[in-house]
């Protein structure tokens, strides 16, 4: 390193050689599927998958009509909508609750944030268990609360399974930045509000959320795409996308498509969509919302 303290390399290409497996990830998980994806998109493949042929825009007007797109997106949009507020919400909700708590707040902490380590396979497996209509200790109480439980054959009940969750999982993400954030509050700030004689609700409304605003925004980013993206391993575990197509969001219409059902050219055209809308929803928020943030 020189006197700045900025790293100084003897060989030319060593730090091109450091980048490279970085660079060759990307490339291999990341870009070349897409690009693959793409080119797929504009192809039909034969029954067998032996072949293919340029079939230019089928497979996009197939997608909004024998894989009915417009109903798996209004699904994933209410999904998002539903689980990112309620998350959100209860994470904030949690992590004010045990930043004003004295003694015991590391205990409450480890216990309200060990629910985001169970990997989303085992969480779906553990939710299935309990509410299985026959043996499940959450379906008996539901029955005995007087509810026709059986998500199997009801699709608000397997929607609102779903969204419990993924609520159940992605709170604890929230209740992780929100108490993070919470703790580079100044606390003379807090103390101000107090001297000044505003009540708890009117503290944290002028004062704390603000303040929060740089953690709402990433954890708003971050739950929409955890909806629309990370929610496959939930919704095979637990609905396999039904009843019907009740809890089938795009990314798992595009799995359908494409790996169950052997259609790569209607699977790639979903992707596109797919990115599409990821891409469209970001730009939106950080070219909206990002100015409502506050950076301290």
């Amino acid at each position: 390193m020189d006197r700045t303290g900025e790293a100084i390399f003897r060989e030319r290409l060593l730090p091109y050689a450091l980048v490279v497996p970085q660079l060759a990830i990307v490339v291999i998980f990341f870009l070349w599927p897409t690009v693959r994806a793409i080119y797929e998109s504009f192809e039909e493949t034969t029954a067998f998958g032996t072949g293919a042929r340029f079939s230019g825009l089928t497979n996009f007007v197939n997608a909004f009509t024998v894989a009915d797109e417009l109903g798996t997106i209004e699904v994933t949009v209410i999904l998002a909508c539903l689980t990112t507020a309620l998350a959100m919400g209860i994470g904030l909700f949690l992590a004010v609750e045990v930043d004003q708590t004295g003694r015991g707040r590391r205990v409450y902490r480890t216990l309200l944030i060990w629910t985001y380590a169970v990997p989303s396979a085992i969480a779906g497996a553990l939710w299935l268990f309990l509410f299985e209509p026959n043996v499940g200790a959450g379906a008996r109480l539901l029955v005995d609360l007087g509810v026709n439980w059986n998500f199997a054959l009801h699709s608000v009940q397997a929607f609102a399974l779903l969204v419990a969750v993924i609520v159940w999982q992605q709170a604890a993400y929230n209740f992780l930045f929100y108490t993070a954030g919470l703790q580079m509050i100044p606390r003379d700030v807090v103390e101000a509000a107090d001297i000044d004689g505003a009540s708890r609700l009117a503290r944290f409304w002028r004062v704390i959320f603000p303040l929060l605003s740089p953690q709402t925004f990433y954890l708003l980013v971050m739950n929409v795409l955890y909806a629309f993206f990370s929610s496959f391993a939930l919704i095979d575990v637990i609905t396999h996308g039904g009843p019907g197509n009740a809890t089938t969001t795009v990314v798992y219409q595009v799995y359908r498509d494409a790996f169950q059902n052997g259609n790569t050219g209607l699977g790639g055209a979903e992707t596109i969509f797919m990115l599409l809308i990821a891409v469209a929803l970001t730009a939106v928020q950080f070219r909206f919302l990002n100015r409502k943030v506050f950076y301290r």
